[in-house]
C-alpha cells in the first residue's frame, strides 16, 4: 500500500531516531545517558507529529516510514 509522501521534518526525525538507536545499541565505553535522552525526545516528536492526525496515516504509515528510512528511501517527501 502506497501512502502519500511524508513531510521532510518527519523523515529527518525518523532518520535521527534510527541513527541514535543504532548508536545506543553499539557496544561502547558509555555515554548512553545522553543517547537515551535523545532517543526519548525523538520518540516523542515522532509519536505526536501532526502528520499522524491526517486520514490514512495510521500504524501502517508508521511502519512504512521506518522501513523507508532504514532502506534509504526517506527522500520521497512532501514539498
Amino acid at each position: 500500500m502506497e501512502h502519500q509522501p511524508f513531510p521532510l521534518d518527519l523523515v529527518r526525525t525518523q532518520t535521527a531516531w534510527t541513527a541514535t538507536y543504532t548508536a545506543l545499541a553499539a557496544p561502547g565505553p558509555g555515554g548512553t545517558t545522553a543517547l537515551r535522552r535523545r532517543l526519548l525526545r525523538l520518540s516523542t516528536r515522532l509519536y505526536w507529529h501532526p502528520y499522524w492526525a491526517t486520514p490514512g496515516a495510521g500504524t501502517a504509515g508508521r511502519v512504512e516510514l521506518r522501513a523507508r528510512v532504514r532502506e534509504g528511501r526517506g527522500e520521497r517527501v512532501a514539498p
